[in-house]
């Protein structure tokens, strides 16, 4: 299946706070977390929804395997 390809300017309207979705973007595949209570208000930690989160994995507590569980929505280009 073609993944739909979206934009940064897109992700980012994604945040949980100008559109109801809460998207994040790994490695170049785009996540949709919207139903994760540790995404609530498109805030987790430190760390905000709508944008690309590859550098920032490094600091956190987990490992990548935890974008498993969420549903691919797109890349990001």
């Amino acid at each position: 299946m073609e993944l739909q390809e979206y934009t940064r300017n897109y992700l980012a309207l994604r945040n949980g706070q100008d559109k109801p979705e809460i998207w994040v973007a790994y490695k170049g595949v785009i996540y949709d977390v919207t139903a994760s209570r540790l995404w609530k208000n498109g805030k987790h930690y430190e760390h905000w929804a709508g944008q690309d989160l590859t550098d920032e994995l490094k600091d956190a507590p987990h490992a990548e395997g935890v974008f498993e569980r969420f549903k691919v929505v797109g890349k990001l280009v």
